[in-house]
């Protein structure tokens, strides 16, 4: 399993080297900066969380902070010597997660990024129940759509309830009767054929976002299934 990745910025070089080899003993993987411009380049590495200091001369952290959080998605931990409430508040509104005021102890620190990590944690899990990645394409539950990478699938409700049932139970084979069953009901007055001019629509409609990959594969005889492209 891969080690967390904590970005820590400050300007204290023994501040840094205190934290660095605590986190660092405790198995995380930590990136530092003793700067506030040397944190956009960090980015790239993609941190699981960031200990950023306040108090730093030229761009501080704050500045730091609203800077680049469009772009950094996981917590910022502000560490500060300033202690007021309108400091911490400054800080949560400048898009931080937590502020935690200098001197602290180390163990309310690793306390304070464990939660973090645990909640970020809780939410990937959460996303990955209604979110089904395949390759470039992604199955919304949630929204009830299907997206090419960035670009949404412009599919009929149908058309989508074929997309989750055959996705939900990727290679398993399906015939006409059962997916018409399924995503129509028992009691709907029509002909299972109904199906295959459907995936005919889905197909095109892929081809038409750019998709190269086929996703439900036609099982001869049978009916069809979904088929991972994962990467």
């Amino acid at each position: 399993m891969p080690k967390e990745r904590i970005l820590l910025v400050d300007d204290e070089p023994d501040m840094i080297a205190f934290i660095r080899d605590a986190l660092t003993d405790d198995g995380y993987e930590v990136m530092t900066a003793d700067n506030g411009e040397a944190v956009f380049a960090l980015l790239e590495k993609k941190p699981d969380l960031i200990l950023l200091d306040v108090m730093m001369p030229g761009l501080n952290g704050l500045d730091v902070c609203r800077a680049i959080r469009d772009r950094a998605l996981c917590p910022i931990l502000f560490l500060s010597a300033r202690h007021t409430e309108i400091d911490r508040i400054q800080g949560l509104a400048a898009g931080g997660d937590d502020y935690l005021v200098k001197p602290f102890s180390l163990r309310e620190l690793k306390a304070r990024i464990m939660a973090h990590l645990r909640r970020e944690q809780r939410a990937r899990r959460e996303e990955s129940r209604t979110l089904l990645h395949d390759g470039d394409l992604t199955v919304d539950l949630n929204s009830l759509a299907l997206y090419y990478r960035d670009r949404e699938v412009p599919l009929t409700l149908r058309e989508f309830e074929i997309v989750q049932l055959l996705a939900l139970h990727a290679g398993q084979v399906f015939s006409r009767e059962q997916i018409y069953e399924k995503v129509w009901g028992f009691e709907a007055e029509g002909d299972s054929a109904t199906v295959t001019e459907h995936v005919k629509n889905i197909r095109a409609k892929l081809v038409k976002c750019g998709s190269g990959v086929e996703s439900i594969a036609t099982v001869w005889g049978i009916g069809y299934k979904w088929q991972n492209h994962r990467t």
